[in-house]
Parts: structure tokens; C-alpha cells; sequence
């Protein structure tokens, strides 16, 4: 039986509909997709950052506000702000933060000024500089553990090879490990020795970005090496300068195993006398020797706020020095 024409055209037409809708609520999916598939890719490291960086940075700070013992950690008594007040009258705690200060200052300034003269002879043309720049890295991949147990044989009091080389030129044996300064010089030998390749490679890399013309430039003004390296590399890698004083500040302040393993046995009291014992090893004698866990979230709270203190000085410090020059010019 033959179908009437208007029932054919109405056919069509609802087949176009269907083809529309169809299209459309593909573009509709592909529209959502485009939207949402960036917040999809980085997702998991959200995810990854809240379960374990955001999630521990607020219990910690929720256990430093109760007494809890590390014998029964889910027994948590609410204590207010008695943890944190305790710790500004706790001689430990200030002798801890003064001794985290001076080792972070002895181990960080020599640390990166030795990193940017090693940067400075890698840049120039040498025989072997891929080698030279695997050497300089190698410390940094070498285990804390071992790097530190090298370290107290060299400064052993009785047979180190420290103490002798000192003989050599007429000085006494130094007993470094039980001298306040002497243990934190030897500790921050130990930082000095792991992290100044690493830097330098930074600035390496840095260097290598800087463009040639300037140096040519300095040269045809009669600059000598020397004063390129001050007036030109210097300003050029300021922004990397900034970068690796933050993270070594960040390293300074939480201070842990270098000086853990140098007092051996007793290693989280630093010493006999607390010579060298760093807010790193307070928190952790306060929450793993002592069973106090409350007060070692809030040594780590404090560690964390005095971060948070000292970068915005750090910054001031940095836009004075930019202001200056300046100023000067105008």
C-alpha cells in the first residue's frame, strides 16, 4: 500500500529533529567536557595534596591544642592554647630555636656563596664538565644516614682526621661533638657538604641563561671577569639567589637528621647539654621520647608560624633592595 506524501515529509522531518537533538547534546558534552576536564586533570593532586599535606597540617594543629599522650593517641583532652604557652616558658624550646638560628646561618651563607663560585668555574669551558657536574651532585643523592656517620668519624675527638690535620699545624685536639660551637660547626659541615652542589647546579643553570651579550657588552667596556661576574651574573640570577634562600631557609628550619645521627644514642637531646639539639629534634624528644604528642604538634605549629614570620620580612627586605637603586637612578 502506497504511503501519502505528507506522512513521508513528516517522517524526514522528525528523523532531522532527532539528528539536531542528537548533534546538540553532543556539542552539549563536548562544552561540558572542555569545561571541566582541566579541573579533572589536576584533580588528583588536590586530592593528594588534602589527604596528605592539607588534612595533617589541621589535625596537628587540632592536636596541639589537647593533651594527648603517644600511649593512647585517641584519648584527646581539650587544653586550649596551654601547649603554646608552655613552650615560651620552656628554656628547651628557646635554646632549641636559638641553636636551629645559628646552625641555619653558619650552614646556609657559607652554603650558597661556595654553590655560586663552584656554578661560576662549571660555566666556564672545562675538559669533562659533565663530569665534574655528576660529581658536585653526588652528595645530594647520598643518604643523610651515611653522609653523617662519614662525617663523625672525621670529627671523632680521639682519632678523627680533623683533630689530626689540626695537629698538623700546631693546634689541639678539638672535642667536637661536646662544644656548643664546635658541635654546631661540625653539624653544619654536614648540610654545607649535601646541599652545595645541589645549589650550584641551580645556579648553573641559571648562568647558562644569562645572555652573552651582556658579557660582551661588559667586556668591550673594559669589565674583567670579576666585575662581570658582580655587575652582570650576580643581578641576572637574583631571582634564582631569592629561590635557594627560601628553600634553604625552609631546610634550616626544619633541621632534623643531620644532627639526630651526629649525637648518636642520644641524638634527639643533641648532646649532653642540649648543644646542638634543633627545634627538629625538640618536637620529636617532646612527642616520641617523652609521650607528649600535644606538645610536639605545637612545637611543629610554631615551627610553621615562625615561617610564616619570617617571609614576609624576608620580602620587605627584598623590595627595599629594589627600591633602592632606584631611587638612586632617579
Amino acid at each position: 500500500m502506497a504511503v501519502p506524501p505528507a506522512k513521508q515529509g513528516g517522517a524526514a522531518h522528525r528523523e532531522r529533529l532527532k539528528a539536531e537533538r542528537k548533534a546538540e547534546r553532543r556539542n552539549r558534552r563536548y562544552r561540558r567536557g572542555l569545561r571541566w576536564s582541566p579541573y579533572a586533570f589536576i584533580a588528583p593532586f588536590f586530592l593528594c595534596f588534602t589527604a596528605f599535606g592539607l588534612f595533617p597540617l589541621l589535625y596537628t594543629g587540632w592536636t596541639s591544642l589537647h593533651h594527648v599522650s603517644l600511649n593512647d593517641p585517641t584519648a584527646m583532652e581539650w587544653d586550649g592554647l596551654h601547649n603554646y604557652t608552655r613552650l615560651l616558658e620552656d628554656e628547651f624550646f628557646w635554646n632549641a630555636l636559638r641553636n636551629t638560628f645559628t646552625i641555619g646561618v653558619i650552614s646556609t651563607v657559607p652554603q650558597l656563596l661556595m654553590a655560586l663560585g663552584v656554578a661560576q668555574l662549571l660555566n666556564y669551558r672545562l675538559r669533562g664538565s659533565t663530569f665534574f657536574r655528576v660529581v658536585m651532585l653526588t652528595p645530594y643523592a647520598t643518604s643523610v644516614a651515611a653522609a653523617t656517620l662519614v662525617f663523625v668519624l672525621l670529627f671523632g675527638r680521639d682519632y678523627g682526621m680533623v683533630n689530626w690535620a689540626l695537629g698538623q699545624v700546631g693546634i689541639d685536639s678539638i672535642d667536637w661533638q661536646n662544644g656548643k660551637w664546635s658541635s654546631q660547626i661540625a653539624v653544619s659541615s654536614i648540610v654545607i657538604w649535601r646541599w652545595t652542589g645541589y645549589n650550584a647546579l641551580i645556579y648553573l643553570a641559571a648562568m647558562q641563561a644569562v645572555p652573552n651579550d651582556l658579557y660582551e657588552s661588559a667586556a668591550l667596556d673594559g669589565a674583567s671577569r670579576w666585575q662581570q661576574f658582580i655587575h652582570v651574573t650576580i643581578p641576572s640570577l637574583r631571582p634564582t639567589i631569592q629561590f635557594t634562600v627560601v628553600v634553604s631557609t625552609i631546610g634550616a628550619t626544619q633541621l632534623f637528621g643531620e644532627p639526630l645521627l651526629f649525637g648518636g644514642a642520644g641524638g634527639q637531646k643533641g648532646g649532653a647539654s642540649h648543644q646542638f639539639q634543633t627545634l627538629g629534634l625538640y618536637m620529636y624528644e617532646q612527642g616520641w621520647i617523652n609521650f607528649h604528642l600535644g606538645r610536639a604538634a605545637a612545637i611543629a605549629w610554631t615551627m610553621f608560624l615562625i615561617l610564616l614570620v619570617i617571609f614576609p620580612l624576608y620580602l620587605a627586605v627584598i623590595w627595599a633592595l629594589r627600591k633602592n637603586p632606584g631611587e638612586k637612578a632617579t
